[in-house]
């Protein structure tokens, strides 16, 4: 017997032949497989990835194995031996297990009997041809081109194994022949996506479509275009003259022209074949009149050229290029217009990462349509081949000559980032390199392209051993171009200076006004005077930008033009002209005052006597005052930026720099006075705040404090006159906060404003209107009116013939409108249903019956009608009228219930009708019922029935349905007990209801007597049961069963919450203003996009997986929801998935496979798939037989496909079966993962809208009925030129709905300012592609790529809008540490937009308005939230400063300032801005939209009472941490948020390490400067002016240091605490070295944590530096402060200090080394230097304190005196210089000292509140807030493993 390594060989046979060779193909094509194709049994033989070729023979041996066994062994032992040769020694992961088990299967089945011949070689053969014959031979007539794809793969295989059994010279002729014609049509069948253009096998319907018929034919017209060489290899006859062996499929169209010309990849060519064909068709679609012609429509070409090629005509206009769209007159126009839009796509296709650079694309395009015009216009007819080079293009051409060399510059700029260390001022990204292509320049790479050209052209790098030196010159480095990314806040000055000059200018003019006391002195000539030195400062602020402008760009000088540069230049002379010019006139205007009133008075008459100030500032405004006449006529300005014309060029050129993108960005002159007048109320009340809250009350103390002599200082002063000084350093320490407050108080006004205008528009847009079950009830009969109004569309619905036609017969199109909302709205139930948020109960209730004939009434759903019919009984039986009106009257007040007791009527005898099958029986049921019908006639029916009786015939009805609907084992039994019922009913019905009912019996037996008289037989006996189980009857059973039964419990249905929101929010958005629907075929094809990182479908062992408590994932998830946990039908890991993240879905939602990437390649994406759903309901209301494939479009793109398909888990390999034929450029991530994920994704998208969706949001199929609404906002008319990106972020996050609601729905209008702030926006496709995509990928600086893709489609004159009638969902559920992750993440994002040149140019393009919006919605909250951490600081460092030098116990004792009390009041005002309960504002005018402001107040108590406060102040520090870390030093990186539940504890030492730096530290800082605040000044200073004033930054430290502990699960849990601790001990004890990670040692995180400082600049490392130098502040002050010293105040205490310190730190060092040195060898003397050490401390503290007087009061003051110098010596130090002085070592166990005191500070009141059981449970009450507000019991999920296992 064989080894499990070897080969088994075959007896009879002979060795095999040699296996045919194959050419290496780049990767496997998609064929589109089968959709039920079962992949089990391949599954039962995964094949490892090194042998993954052999996976195609063992599927088909399973394939076969059913009607060829021993065929089947064949194919697996060929696997066998390929396995073999491949791996023959087995080295491969998993390859011997395989072996060992393949080769097992094949001894089981050696023995396996000949079912056809008796030999293998016969016996195969024989099975070859009968396959053929039986499943090729005639089945391209009657397969499907995806089947027939899969028999041409299966046969392929059996004929390469058939060679391998048989010898090549023994293969007969017949079996040859069919091997030959498989081969042939297989190279035939191209693959497909939607379109099978080339595939074998039945078409499908939408192959017949006229638009595809027109724009197959259109492409397909290749008359009069030269015949050129095509590639693929030589030809058969002569190579340079004749079309290659396969012209007839090579060069059939258009785009295999271009191929031919070019070299595109055969892959590219196919892919934007189809996409050609259907942007076609589609556009033709919308315009086509005559819907059989096969014509298309030069409309539709003009149309589509225009949207492609529109960015192109616009590049050739800015560079003054005449475009290369050359339509001479004897051509075919529409064929040269295909041509173009074709080669453009061609070259998109495949250009990899140079899509982000569009313009880089127009210049390929360009130089490729210059050779297409030479080709053309030269070469009318075929020609030979000696006009052109006889070397034919291979199909990699375009790829290796074109690409290739902008591929390699990305990427070894890309290198250059030295893994996001370096500067961005070291290396070009996208954007640079893009701009080259915005000057003429670009035309100087020549075509073909020149690699020795400047741009191509890259520095010498050190190149590794194996590095491909073909690779491309090297040369001088690039400099970046027009903009560099600077590390400095000074850009935001730079990009906002408009705003700060104007903020600065208000405050100098506030403060001068404030000066004199009294506002009406502004009128006075000396306060005018003075307030005119504002534009002194003006001049100043313009000089500082103009600066700016030059030191910021000096990297990107060798990159501009001299004109540009001589505009910096130039504006930097002026701008320094202007700040001499006007101090010095100013200066003669004071000695010589002439008066302001008498200059504007006289000017005209005396002018040459008035003061040249007067004339400078007139001059000086010059521009100004064109700018502002300029900003009333945005047209103007809009067309003068957009001009060529020289004067206007020059003009424009010094009022702002020339770009291509940028250029017009002006609304409309409506919209202009919104967003203005928006602006101005709010300035006004900002200013007059300002004014009257900040300034104003500090004036007074301010000119008291510059009056007074102070001189009692108590520290060593070294200004110590005040008259010299006169005071500043006091009025600076008042001032300096109110400063701060003043700049960033305007945040706060915008909060307020935003959310009132924000709130009054989103009620005038109908939000809320419906917002709960009752409002839904009472204006549900509206409902089905406004579906059919605005989700279907209408064709004469316009008319006014239609209208009265609609008022005369209103019943007639209530019940048509109820019949088409019936059956999207049972369709959304069903769907809620199956995605377990109802019961099935609850889905009856809710279902709307379609209206049929047997009921004169509209059916309304059940839960409508609850209780109804049981009131109306009840008001009948005790209904003491006599007259019939009266209680009808009251019956029709209620619309409902007068229709659920006629529908209940009519119902009942219909059902009772159907079930009787004797012609007596339904006799006198209809008897009955004339009587009732008559009786209601005369007005006469209390008099002929007793109402008091119904109550007992709804009993037994109720029973005898009850019947009708359980489930029987015995037919006889159970008819019998129906026909009991049913008798029980009709004789109370005759004999106790009606008062006559013996009469209808009497004439029942005159009219049949013979059957009374026979005895033998009883009325109502004969039914047919039968009659139930139809589904029409049963449903109306059911209904009337509901009807009959349901009380007022089905007011509240449904129960779940999530339910109920998208019910409301579904008939809410329908009375919302939203486009018409048009019809299916006349709607925009879209595509929908998802980035895809890593499946989230839980397996079972991920749900039962225990963390430390014994609670898994399932039973945290069952008690979180456990209503639905009772619906749930579904398998339980798709639940949990559905709550996790949301890109998994049910198995049998499957769109149409797509050959392109991976589309829809999981079938598992449920939300995305209820579009196909929603078309089809579409297409059936409006009995349309379009293709879906055709409108919608689906996209999954791996960002790890590589990794996954090599993987050996088959939970990552199973995601994959087929990848596309499309060299893509290795390695594609030069930028960011997700948005170049995204761009190689792109080109596989159809449509004209692209949607873009994360792996973490759903989508609901009610709302995906509306996408072709959302879509007619594309087609809408906008004011002004600017195209259409329509949004519908209606993000449903707690956290966030403020901001994607009111804030998203402010931005848009009236500030015109809103982005692409993420998904799940819409796209205008073909508008983004021609553009840079749907963001921007440069590593870093495009960290928050969405929102880049918004400032990208601005500049380039795109139209955002925001749209609240549609909503999707979002993943939920995470934890403390999730979230400070993603808003580090969202802060670094900030940061990095702050210096990008987007936010500069939209900041210096933007008029004032709009640029006020923008900074305030984007980078200004940002700096407002670091503005109002800086506040704090600030604040407490400048009453530290006046504690500590005496100063304000002296101030606040002089009697003035004591009376005034305006002081106090000025220093508690900032405190009110601390709170930032302002901010909250935004979030409750929403909720009270959505919800009631009853609710919204309501929840705003909840949330306080559950510390939101706590939470939002924490998240407050991380903003303004990490955005300012990201400004100073970099490092910005993408924060992986995770996903799934936070059902596990965060150790200690998790968030000690994630939050030191960014809030410990800050918050303990904050901590010892309120300690010594309080302590210090306590004297002189009330308790509670002391508390009032830092009650809020008292919050605040509380907030930063304990706020990750409250919302960590169990953290005050006394054996998790004590674990936490010993795991922290632990970390802090270990040390570090190279390949120790930072969580497992404090050495290498503190390593890591200075990783930053070491790439910073200079700048960041003085400021640094700058800032570390306040913390020896404490030191200066404390020491004079100690009784010790006695009131000295000499300098020689200060160093004494000193002396201490570092004497300190020396012994500590000594005892550190003797512990190392002696503890081993010598422990004596060890022993002996630690006893004299500590008898010199005793020693020296007893002098102390016996002869200096020292106080224990000193020693804890010195404690806080030296603690903070010794911090900021371990901030200051240079590592390079303590290194090389053998002190590094020491300094880093310095710092360890620090970390564990601040560890241990941090603990200790942990450790004591886990003492006491009832903080822990109180705690995990406030952590599951939303599982307690369900009603969920927090001691099942703490004790659940108790609960579990007993």
């Amino acid at each position: 017997m064989a080894s499990s390594s070897g080969s088994k060989p075959e007896a009879g046979s002979g060795p095999p032949s040699r296996l045919p060779s194959r050419k290496m193909t780049r990767a496997t094509t998609m064929m589109a497989d089968l959709p039920n194709e079962d992949t089990s049994a391949v599954d039962s033989e995964l094949v490892p990835s090194s042998l993954a070729a052999i996976a195609p023979i063992l599927r088909v041996a399973n394939e076969v194995e059913e009607e060829n066994p021993r065929v089947a062994y064949l194919c697996r032992f060929h696997a066998f031996e390929r396995a073999h040769k491949m791996d023959p020694t087995s080295a491969g992961r998993g390859v011997r297990q395989f072996k060992t088990y393949l080769l097992h299967r094949l001894e089981k089945e050696e023995e396996t009997d000949f079912q056809l011949a008796r030999s293998d070689p016969r016996e195969i053969q024989m099975y070859y041809q009968m396959f053929y014959e039986n499943n090729i031979k005639d089945a391209q007539y009657t397969k499907k081109p995806e089947e027939m794809a899969k028999i041409y793969q299966i046969a392929t295989v059996l004929y390469d194994v058939l060679k391998t059994v048989v010898h090549p010279s023994r293969i007969d002729d017949q079996t040859k022949r069919y091997a030959e014609e498989v081969e042939r049509k297989r190279e035939q069948s191209v693959h497909y996506n939607i379109l099978p253009l080339h595939a074998i096998g039945v078409k499908p319907a939408i192959m017949e479509l006229p638009e595809i018929k027109a724009a197959l034919q259109a492409i397909h017209n290749v008359e009069n275009l030269p015949i050129l060489p095509a590639h693929g290899g030589p030809n058969v006859e002569d190579d340079n003259l004749v079309m290659p062996k396969e012209s007839s499929q090579s060069n059939t169209d258009i785009l295999d022209w271009l191929s031919s010309v070019f070299g595109f990849q055969k892959g590219n060519v196919a892919n934007q074949r189809e996409h050609f064909i259907l942007l076609l068709a589609n556009m033709e679609i919308r315009d086509r009149q005559d819907d059989d012609s096969t014509e298309l429509n030069d409309h539709t070409v003009e149309q589509l050229m225009e949207k492609i090629l529109k960015n192109y005509r616009s590049w050739c206009h800015y560079l003054h290029q005449k475009h290369r769209l050359e339509f001479p007159p004897d051509r075919d126009r529409q064929q040269l217009q295909l041509i173009y839009i074709a080669l453009y796509l061609l070259i998109w296709g495949e250009a990899s990462n140079v899509r982000f650079m569009p313009e880089c694309l127009c210049y390929i395009f360009h130089r490729m349509a210059d050779d297409v015009s030479v080709i053309l216009n030269v070469n009318v007819h075929a020609v030979s081949g000696d006009t052109y080079k006889l070397a034919a293009p291979d199909d990699e051409s375009f790829l290796r000559d074109v690409i290739t060399p902008f591929y390699r510059v990305l990427r070894k700029e890309a290198k250059k980032n030295k893994g996001r260390k370096a500067s961005h001022s070291r290396w070009r990204n996208y954007d640079d390199l893009n701009k080259y292509f915005w000057s003429d320049k670009c035309f100087d790479l020549d075509w073909p392209l020149n690699t020795k050209a400047d741009f191509f052209v890259q520095p010498d790098d050190p190149q590794p051993a194996n590095a491909d030196v073909s690779q491309g010159p090297t040369g001088k480095k690039q400099p970046k171009t027009n903009f560099v990314e600077v590390r400095t806040f000074l850009h935001l000055y730079r990009s906002f200076d408009r705003m700060w000059i104007f903020l600065i200018l208000a405050f100098q003019a506030m403060v001068i006004v404030a000066w004199t006391r009294s506002v009406t002195a502004l009128f006075h000539e000396n306060v005018i005077r003075q307030v005119l030195t504002i534009f002194i400062t003006h001049a100043f602020l313009n000089f500082l930008r103009a600066s700016l402008d030059i030191i910021l760009s000096l990297n990107a000088w060798k990159s501009m033009r001299y004109t540009q540069i001589l505009r910096y230049i130039l504006k930097f002379v002026k701008a320094a002209v202007w700040a001499v010019v006007l101090p010095i006139s100013y200066s003669s205007l004071v000695q010589y005052p002439t008066g302001v009133l008498k200059f504007f008075s006289t000017w005209g008459q005396d002018w040459r006597n008035q003061s040249f100030f007067y004339y400078a500032i007139a001059i000086y405004m010059i521009p100004n005052v064109l700018a502002a006449i300029l900003f009333f006529v945005p047209y103007l300005r809009r067309t003068m930026e957009r001009s060529s014309m020289f004067p206007i060029t020059v003009l424009m050129w010094w009022a702002q720099p020339k770009l291509y993108v940028g250029r017009g960005m002006h609304e409309d002159i409506f919209s202009l006075l919104k967003y203005t007048m928006f602006w101005i109320m709010l300035l006004v009340c900002k200013l007059a705040f300002s004014y009257y809250v900040e300034i104003s009350p500090l004036v007074g103390p301010t000119q008291l404090i510059l009056e007074m002599h102070l001189d009692n200082y108590q520290w060593h002063e070294f200004f110590p006159h005040s008259a010299v000084t006169h005071n500043i350093g006091v009025v600076i320490a008042i001032w300096a906060p109110i400063v701060l407050v003043y700049f960033m108080d305007t945040q706060i006004w915008y909060a307020i404003f935003s959310s009132l205008f924000g709130g009054f528009d989103g009620a005038f847009s109908h939000l809320g209107e419906i917002r709960t079950l009752g409002m839904l009830r009472s204006r549900f009969d509206t409902v089905p009116k406004a579906f059919s109004e605005h989700l279907l569309p209408s064709s004469s619905s316009s008319s006014s013939d239609a209208r009265k036609a609609r008022r005369q017969q209103d019943d007639l199109i209530l019940r048509k409108n109820i019949a088409n909302f019936s059956r999207m709205w049972n369709k959304f139930i069903q769907t809620m249903r199956e995605e377990d948020l109802i019961s099935n109960r609850e889905r009856d209730l809710l279902l709307v019956p379609s209206s049929s004939n047997d009921v004169s009434v509209v059916q309304w759903p059940p839960f409508l009608l609850a209780s109804k019919i049981p009131i109306a009984l009840d008001m009948a039986k005790d209904f003491r009228g006599k007259e019939d009106d009266d209680l009808f009257k009251r019956i029709k007040n209620d619309p409902y219930m007068h229709s659920a007791v006629i529908e209940c009527y009519e119902t009942l005898w219909d059902i009772i009708d159907g079930l009787l099958e004797n012609e007596v029986d339904r006799i006198i049921i209809r008897e009955i019922c004339y009587e009732v019908d008559m009786s209601i006639q005369r007005s006469r029916f209390l008099h002929e029935f007793k109402t008091s009786e119904l109550p007992l015939l709804s009993a037994k009805l109720e029973k005898f349905l009850s019947l009708l609907l359980s489930e029987h084992d015995d037919p006889t039994v159970y008819k019998s007990q129906i026909i009991n019922v049913l008798q029980d009913i009709m004789e109370i019905i005759m004999k106790d209801v009606m008062k006559n009912g013996h009469e209808i019996l009497e004439k029942s037996n005159i009219h049949t007597p013979h059957e009374k008289n026979d005895g033998k037989e009883q009325m109502f006996e004969k039914i047919n049961i039968g009659f139930v189980q139809q589904k029409i009857y049963k449903e109306k059973v059911v209904r009337l069963h509901l009807l009959l039964t349901v009380k007022e419990s089905a007011i509240n249905v449904p129960s779940n919450l999530e339910a109920r929101r998208r019910i409301t929010f579904f008939a809410n958005s329908l009375f919302m203003k939203m486009p018409g629907a048009p019809t299916v075929h006349k709607m925009l094809p879209f595509s929908v996009l998802t980035p895809y990182y890593k499946d989230v479908l839980y397996s079972n062992e991920d749900l039962n997986r225990e963390n430390e408590d014994g609670i898994t994932t399932l039973f945290y998830l069952q008690k979180i929801y456990p209503v639905e946990k009772e619906k749930m039908e579904q398998e339980t890991r798709f639940w949990v998935s559905y709550r996790s993240q949301t890109l998994a879905g049910q198995s049998y939602l499957s769109l149409h496979c797509d050959c392109s990437y991976l589309l829809c390649a999981f079938a598992l994406v449920r939300g995305m798939m209820y579009y196909r759903q929603a078309l089809e309901l579409q297409c059936h209301l409006e009995l349309a037989g379009e293709n879906k494939e055709f409108l919608q479009h689906y996209v999954v793109s791996c960002q790890l496909y590589g990794n996954q398909n090599k993987s050996g888990e088959l939970k990552e390999r199973s995601c994959y079966n087929n990848v596309l034929n499309l060299m893509l450029m290795p390695p594609t991530e030069i930028g960011g993962g997700k948005p170049e994920n995204q761009n190689h994704a792109i080109i596989f998208t159809r449509g004209e809208a692209l949607q873009t969706i994360d792996m973490n949001q759903d989508n609901y199929f009610e709302e995906a009925f509306k996408m072709r609404n959302v879509l007619e906002e594309f087609q809408r008319d906008r004011p002004g030129p600017r195209k259409l990106v329509s949004s519908l972020a209606w993000f449903m996050s707690n956290q966030e709905t403020s901001f994607v609601t009111i804030g998203q729905r402010i931005l848009a209008n009236p500030l015109r300012v809103r982005f692409h702030f993420g998904h799940p926006d819409i796209f205008d496709r073909l508008f983004h592609i021609t553009r840079g995509g749907i963001s921007k990928a440069s590593k870093i600086i495009n960290l928050s790529e969405d929102i880049f893709s918004g400032f990208n489609s601005t500049l380039r004159g795109g139209y955002i809008t925001h749209h609240e009638y549609i909503q999707v969902g979002k993943g939920r559920d995470v934890g403390m540490n999730q979230i400070s992750l993603f808003e580090a993440k969202v802060a670094n994002g900030n940061g990095e937009q702050t210096l990008s040149r987007d936010v500069y140019r939209l900041g210096l393009r933007f008029d004032f308005y709009i640029m006020l919006s923008f900074y305030f919605t984007i980078v200004g909250f940002y700096f407002s939230s670091m503005v109002t951490v800086l506040t704090v600081y600030v604040f407490l460092y400048g009453r530290l400063y006046m504690v500590m030098n005496g100063l304000e116990s002296e101030i606040l004792q002089n009697p003035t300032i004591r009376h005034t009390k305006a002081l106090e009041e000025a220093l508690a005002s900032q405190s009110v801005f601390q709170l930032g309960l302002l901010l909250v504002l935004p979030m409750v005018m929403e909720t009270g939209l959505e919800k009631g402001f009853r609710t919204a107040l309501g929840d705003f108590v909840i949330m306080q009472l559950q510390l939101a406060s706590v939470f939002f102040t924490f998240q407050l520090g991380t903003k303004a941490h990490f955005y300012g870390r990201t400004l100073l030093h970099g490092g910005s990186r993408y924060r992986a948020t995770g996903c799934g539940f936070v059902v596990f504890h965060a150790k200690f030492g998790d968030n000690y390490r994630l939050y030191s730096r960014s809030h410990f530290v800050k918050g303990l800082e904050l901590f010892i400067l309120l300690i010594v605040y309080g302590v210090y000044g306590e004297s002189y200073r009330s308790s509670n002016l002391y508390l009032f004033i830092t009650i809020s930054m008292w919050f605040l430290v509380g907030s930063w240091l304990f706020a990750p502990f409250i919302f960590n699960p169990s953290g005050f849990d006394w054996q998790k605490t004590v674990d936490d601790w010993a795991d922290w001990k632990r970390w802090m004890g270990n040390r570090g070295g190279i390949g120790i990670q930072p969580d497992k040692s404090w050495e290498s995180w503190w390593e890591e944590e200075q990783e930053h400082l070491k790439h910073t600049n200079i700048r960041g490392t003085i400021l640094e530096i700058i800032l570390a130098f306040c913390f020896f502040i404490y030191q200066y002050g404390i020491v004079y402060h100690l009784q010790i010293v006695r009131h000295s105040k000499t300098i020689l205490i200060y160093g004494i200090s000193w002396v201490v310190l570092l004497t300190t730190l020396l012994v500590l060092k000594m005892v550190s080394m003797g512990r190392r040195r002696f503890n081993t060898d010598f422990q004596l003397m060890f022993r002996i230097l630690k006893a004299l050490l500590f008898l010199g401390f005793v020693s020296v503290m007893t002098v102390l304190f016996v002869v200096c007087g020292l106080f224990v009061s000193d020693i804890f003051a010195a404690v806080l005196a030296f603690s903070p110098s010794g911090w900021a010596l371990i901030l200051v130090t240079c590592r390079s210089l303590l290194k090389g002085l053998g002190l590094w070592d020491s300094l880093k166990e310095l710092a360890r000292a620090y970390e564990y005191t601040m560890g241990l500070l941090l603990f200790m009141p942990i450790a004591v509140l886990s003492w006491f059981p009832f903080v822990s449970e109180f705690q995990a009450r406030l952590l599951f807030n939303q599982a307690f507000s369900r009603g969920l019991q927090i001691s099942m999920i703490l004790a659940g493993r108790k609960e579990k296992t007993a």
